[in-house]
């Protein structure tokens, strides 16, 4: 997997204070009405996707794509809400970002028996430690998302650190997700490291 979050050499005061004040209104109800639809018809493919590996250990490559595209579609609208990236996020799942993109690679075999495991107990393996590890991460993410908007408001500039920690906040929830879709067999890391 591999999710990149361009940092800007410099943020729009306009737009930050734009989205602050707006965004709900611009960015947040018409992606989230459409994007409420789109995540109907992705979980009626997670339920299918669940069937199809687990009989066949192969991810089908046409749920697999729209399901990345969804990904890549939500992680942009956070990204701009998030004060990431100016910019409005396109919409729909063949929508493109040069700032925010997810790729990864569909894997040729997923282990069945991991599959049954992760539907039954993903939420106590995977979810508590996770989930435990992550509230405190976000934490941290919310304060440096505040501090962030301050500094932006006044210089214009993102602190690059700050950054890289909220994009890895970002990467790392994006790796659980990941692994308990069936897209891949590794366990995720406990990092937002690349």
């Amino acid at each position: 997997m591999k999710l990149e979050i361009t940092h800007q050499e410099s943020y729009s005061r306009g737009h930050l204070l734009l989205r602050t004040f707006l965004g709900w209104l611009y960015i947040g109800i018409p992606h989230c009405f459409l994007l409420f639809f789109v995540s109907i018809w992705s979980a009626i493919l997670a339920f299918i996707t669940f069937w199809v590996v687990l009989f066949t250990g192969s991810f089908p490559e046409s749920i697999f794509e729209f399901q990345i595209k969804l990904f890549n579609w939500n992680l942009r609208v956070n990204a701009v809400l998030s004060n990431l990236v100016d910019g409005y996020p396109a919409f729909g799942i063949s929508g493109t970002s040069e700032k925010v993109s997810l790729t990864h690679d569909r894997p040729e075999k997923v282990k069945r028996g991991l599959v049954l495991v992760r539907a039954l107990f993903g939420c106590i393996y995977v979810g508590i430690p996770h989930g435990f590890c992550l509230c405190f991460r976000l934490i941290g993410t919310y304060v440096l998302i505040f501090l962030a908007w301050w500094v932006v408001l006044f210089t214009g500039k993102y602190p690059e650190k700050w950054h890289g920690f909220n994009v890895g906040t970002f990467r790392w929830s994006t790796k659980i997700g990941l692994y308990l879709g069936y897209f891949t067999d590794d366990y995720p890391p406990f990092s937002g490291k690349e």
